[in-house]
């Protein structure tokens, strides 16, 4: 029975790397950033000479650190609750910083712990990240909390839309400077989405039993740590959920009544080493084999682009709309 089992994604060895790593970026994150988190400092490292990746800023005098090495830019992907969940002041140190003419304190908001939230809001990241950095020049310092997921991502996807880097050296380099857990498939996937115009697929899931008060999915690409609710039609007698995604594929799972289940009636995995299994689906594009291939070859094992293809991720990132963070 699928009902109530909690929602594992399919095994493979990608899946239980990835698992082994996430655990390990949970791990450090809670020694890094734990009770004693303001005795410790922030943690970062040079990627290049002109771009770190570390650690959140705890109090406004971290801002004058900053500005002894050089940094021109702060680029912040934490959202609030990861502050408030730290006792982060985030206005004090963004009003202190204020104070200064050579050093700018910017945020961009992206959700721990989540790929696909990642994936989704990297381009508009990245945009504000080249815009400030073509603007402010100098040292560049990256962080989310631990600067051990996000950041480290960010940082490889402005070296591979913008430095004219190959991801796989970008992260190599990363690597080499600093232990981290970017999600590469995330970056991939983002740099597939912005050559193919950003392009959505219609989906509806719907579930056929009317004898519930409530039903809601999670997964697809909202995360594990998210729902959203199914509407329901009077007419039909079920519940459906309409929207446009990606293509990529994307497992999930339905929520009836505060019940995890698989709907039988829609795909399903095979069952993982405890025997958990979920639905999922895969979002294609089959009307332009141009794009497919495309971006076959950019979520590829060794993706990097062309001179053209680089031209217009720039472009896109000058011509995406500012965000008022």
């Amino acid at each position: 029975a699928t009902s109530g089992s909690i929602p594992s994604a399919e095994t493979s060895s990608s899946d239980v790397e990835e698992e082994v790593k996430s655990e390990t970026y949970s791990n450090n994150m809670t020694e890094a950033m734990g009770a004693g988190m303001h005795e410790l400092g922030m943690n970062y490292n040079f990627i290049r000479p002109d771009l770190i990746v570390g650690s959140c800023l705890q109090t406004p005098e971290d801002v004058d650190k900053l500005r002894k090495i050089g940094v021109k830019t702060i680029f912040c992907l934490q959202q609030n609750p990861d502050l408030e969940y730290f006792g982060v002041d985030i206005n004090a140190i963004r009003e202190y910083a204020k104070t200064f003419d050579d050093i700018q304190h910017l945020r961009a908001e992206i959700r721990d712990f989540d790929s696909f939230d990642l994936r989704k809001r990297l381009p508009a990241v990245i945009s504000k990240l080249y815009k400030a950095i073509k603007s402010n020049g100098g040292v560049t310092y990256i962080h989310c909390t631990a600067g051990l997921g996000r950041a480290p991502a960010v940082a490889l996807a402005y070296m591979f839309w913008v430095l004219g880097y190959k991801l796989n050296d970008a992260n190599a380099l990363l690597l080499s400077k600093r232990s981290c857990f970017p999600k590469l498939d995330a970056i991939k996937s983002a740099t597939a989405d912005i050559l193919t115009g950003l392009s959505k697929k219609p989906v509806t899931l719907s579930w056929g039993h009317n004898n519930c008060s409530t039903v809601e999915i999670s997964g697809l690409d909202i995360g594990w740590g998210q729902r959203v609710p199914l509407d329901f039609d009077d007419k039909r007698g079920s519940w459906f959920l309409r929207k446009e995604m990606f293509e990529g594929r994307y497992e999930y799972k339905y929520i009836v009544d505060g019940e995890w289940t698989c709907n039988n009636d829609e795909l399903v995995t095979s069952p993982n080493e405890d025997g958990h299994v979920n639905n999922f689906i895969e979002v294609i594009d089959d009307a332009d084999g141009d794009r497919a291939s495309l971006r076959g070859r950019v979520t590829g094992d060794d993706p990097d682009l062309t001179k053209d293809e680089r031209i217009k991720i720039i472009e896109f990132l000058e011509a995406f709309p500012d965000e008022d963070l």
